[in-house]
Parts: C-alpha cells; sequence; structure tokens
C-alpha cells in the first residue's frame, strides 16, 4: 500500500461561486472528473493519494487525512463541497496487477444542485493555489484501431458455453464474463477528449476520469447523502436500433417494441432478480427502512435499453458511502451468484485482467456522503503508452444465455468507448 503526499497538517477553503463554472473546460488531462448533466466536480492537482489499498484501509486513510485539514466553508455542508477523495477500485484484488487508487485534489471545482463552488487545499504555511484557469481545447485522435482482443469471438462463444454448461451443472446460478479489447491511435489519447464526448454523448450517464480510468457509466452502486442510501441496479440488456433517438418513427416503434421483449424476457428478468437480491442483501445489514421495487423499469440510453430498479434504505449514521460501496461489492450485475463461485469461474474463464473495469469509482466527501457508480463503459489508459487503451465490455450469464447474443451485448456496450474513440 503506498501513501503519497500527506503531510503532518493542511488548510482547505471553499468559496461559493456566483457564476456557474464550465466543469469540463476545467477539466485538465491529469486530473480528476465526475460529470452528471452538467454538474459533478473536477479535480486539479493533488493534495495526497493512497494506491493498493482495500476499501476499509482507504475509509481510515480518508478520516485520518480529514482530521488534519482545518476547512473553512462559505457552504454550509453541502454534499460535495470541501475536501474530497475521488477513487476507484479494482475489481478482484487476487487477480490482476492493478491497484485501487483513492485521490485528494489540490483544488476542486464543483457544481451541483443549485451551488458552485471551488475549494483549495494547502499546507498550513503555504499559499493557496491560483484559481483554475480554462485548458486548451481537447485533442481528438487519430487513427484509432483496435490491435488486441482479450478473446476473439471463437474463443468468447466457447468461455460462454462453458459457463452456461456449469450453471446446468449446479452450484452456480449466475456468472457475468468480460472481455477486452486494446485499441492504439496516431496520437496520444487525450483523456479531455474523452470526457467531453462522453458526457455529450451520455448525459445521464456518471462520466469519470480517476488516474487513467475513463469512462460513463449508467449504474450508480450506491449514493449516500444526509442519510438516504441509493443504488441503482441494472442486470438485463438488449441493443436499441441503430436510429434509435433519430425520430424516425419506424425506430421508435422497434425500440418499443425491443422494451416490451425485454420487460417479458424470463433469461433477462431472472438476471435481473439475481443482481437486486444480492444488493439487498448487502445492504441489509447496514440501514434499515430498505425499499425494493417490485418489478424493474426499462432504462433507455443510446446505445441498450436496460432493466433497472432503484434500491432504497436509511444507511446507519456511522456508514459512509465507502464502507457501502465495499459491502456492495461486488454485486451480482458484475460478477454473479453465489459470488465466490462465480469471482472463481470469472477467473478461470475469462483470461482477462479487468482492473479497476466493474469495480467501484466515485467521491467521497468528509461527512461520508458520496456517490460510487460501477466502472462500465469504460476503457484504462496504458501508462507506459498514450496512445493505447484497452477497453471493456461484459454480460450476465444465465442458463438462458444465447452465446451468439451475449455476443452481440458486449458489442453494444463497447460502443460508447468506440464513438468517442472515432472507430465509428
Amino acid at each position: 500500500m503506498n501513501q503519497q503526499n500527506v503531510g503532518p497538517q493542511l488548510r482547505a477553503r471553499t468559496i461559493e461561486l456566483t457564476e456557474e463554472p464550465d466543469l469540463l473546460a476545467l477539466f485538465p488531462a491529469d486530473g480528476t472528473a465526475w460529470i452528471r448533466k452538467g454538474e459533478g466536480m473536477v479535480g486539479i492537482g493533488e493534495a495526497a493519494r493512497i494506491e493498493g489499498a482495500d476499501f476499509a484501509a482507504a475509509e481510515a486513510w480518508w478520516a485520518e487525512l480529514g482530521s488534519r485539514i482545518h476547512h473553512e466553508s462559505d457552504l454550509d455542508e453541502h454534499p460535495g463541497s470541501g475536501p474530497i477523495a475521488l477513487g476507484s477500485f479494482v475489481f478482484d484484488p487476487a487477480h490482476t496487477a492493478n491497484r485501487s487508487v483513492l485521490v485528494v485534489p489540490r483544488i476542486v471545482v464543483g457544481r451541483r444542485r443549485g451551488h458552485s463552488w471551488v475549494t483549495m487545499i494547502t499546507g498550513i504555511d503555504e499559499p493557496w493555489p491560483e484559481l483554475p484557469q480554462a485548458e486548451p481545447a481537447p485533442v481528438a485522435p487519430i487513427g484509432a484501431k483496435v490491435v488486441a482482443d482479450s478473446l476473439n469471438r471463437q474463443a468468447w462463444l466457447g468461455i460462454v458455453a462453458e459457463a452456461i454448461a456449469r450453471i446446468a451443472g449446479g452450484g452456480l446460478e449466475k456468472v457475468v464474463l468480460a472481455r477486452g479489447e486494446t485499441l492504439q491511435a496516431e496520437n496520444e489519447l487525450d483523456p479531455r477528449w474523452l470526457v467531453n464526448k462522453l458526457a455529450a454523448s451520455y448525459p445521464t450517464c456518471w462520466t469519470f476520469h480517476v488516474d487513467g480510468l475513463v469512462g460513463a457509466s449508467p449504474e450508480m452502486l450506491l449514493r449516500r447523502e444526509g442519510g438516504l442510501a441509493t443504488s441503482r441496479v441494472l442486470a438485463g440488456t438488449i441493443r436499441r436500433s441503430p436510429s434509435a433517438g433519430s425520430g424516425d418513427t419506424a425506430a421508435e416503434e422497434l425500440d418499443l417494441k425491443l422494451a416490451h421483449a425485454l420487460a417479458r424476457s424470463s433469461k433477462n428478468l431472472i438476471e435481473h432478480e439475481l443482481a437486486v437480491a444480492s444488493v439487498a442483501s448487502a445492504l441489509e445489514p447496514f440501514c434499515s427502512g430498505m425499499n425494493v421495487p417490485d418489478a424493474p423499469y426499462v432504462l433507455e440510453l443510446p446505445n441498450v435499453l436496460h432493466l433497472a430498479s432503484d434500491v432504497t434504505a436509511v444507511a446507519l449514521p456511522e456508514v459512509s458511502a465507502l464502507r457501502l460501496a465495499g459491502e456492495l461489492h461486488p454485486s451480482a450485475a458484475v460478477c454473479g451468484t453465489p459470488t465466490g463461485r462465480a469471482r472463481a469461474v470469472i477467473a478461470e474463464l475469462e483470461s482477462l485482467d479487468r482492473g479497476r473495469y466493474s469495480g467501484p469509482v466515485g467521491w467521497l466527501d468528509a461527512h461520508g456522503d458520496g456517490e460510487f457508480a460501477i466502472a462500465l463503459r469504460s476503457g484504462c489508459l496504458d501508462r507506459a503508452d498514450r496512445h493505447r487503451i484497452t477497453v471493456f465490455a461484459g454480460c450476465g450469464i444465465v442458463a438462458e444465455s444465447d452465446p451468439i447474443e451475449e455476443y452481440a451485448e458486449t458489442e453494444a456496450k463497447l460502443l460508447p468507448m468506440h464513438e468517442v474513440l472515432g472507430l465509428l
């Protein structure tokens, strides 16, 4: 476990802004970002970081660091204002060469629910950093193409068929399998381009960038705010019409038929029910007054339709968003049921180091409030070669799954990253 830049004492100042900042214009290539519908936070510079910590160690480190920060604020405990930590965590610490990371930005510019602010952190005897200025225009990728697959199509169909056979054999109800593609561009990939394009194309998703992990996730693993905990469960997917959202009447009618088919699909309903049950079971010891919907709704995204359920509960006062995210991960939506058996099958069959793909990604403030999505529709930039990025997609396998359909689902889920990298 590696810690950097944790001084003996820090001070922070939060200033409310009278004008709404353009968050995306201020986001630097080496910064952190959390954006949805034009709101969120961007982080500039680093006051501290920790790498390789599990959820409990990361939470303890953040609590200890927070106790060293003297904070003055124009905002009265507005969620997300003040010092925050943004982080992303690996899917499976036992089967990865990657490390989880939690970063405390030196400057945070935020806009959320009618308030805008900037928070600055510095040493007690150090001057305040200068307010951030707009960054140069982001640079588009040139000539990006797929140069490697974790599994080719035939190998993928084979592991899905094997997973279905194991489910039929008993002891496993569902397993989520993923595949990765490595893409290479002629120029260095600019995280600002990826974040800007994802935020524009998928505004209802949570667009993020933390230490080279970039994506736009539709799935909120856990939000804690004012004691209320919310988890959005997505499981069960169908690809939308290629003309979805174009206003074409035939395309809209086809999408409606697809939504009805998804909502009636026994395979997708079983997959969804298992995912919802895993979330409710994980939250129960740490919450009260839980509400679990009786049936899912259909969530529309530009590329796919998902079955979705929003589980809500009252979190115990001492339980932070990061603690809850750690208890929920890995849910059946990204791992399977039962968890231990599914995780073992994933490690055996996938031939893939997921790294921080499908792990929690999000932010935590000093009061324990925060948001953690699941790092889906995402990719990880190569630290050694900035021309390269590995993108990921997965799908839930149950007894009724069809390998060819599951491959098509991964193709649909790769679309967001393909689009912003210019492959389409």
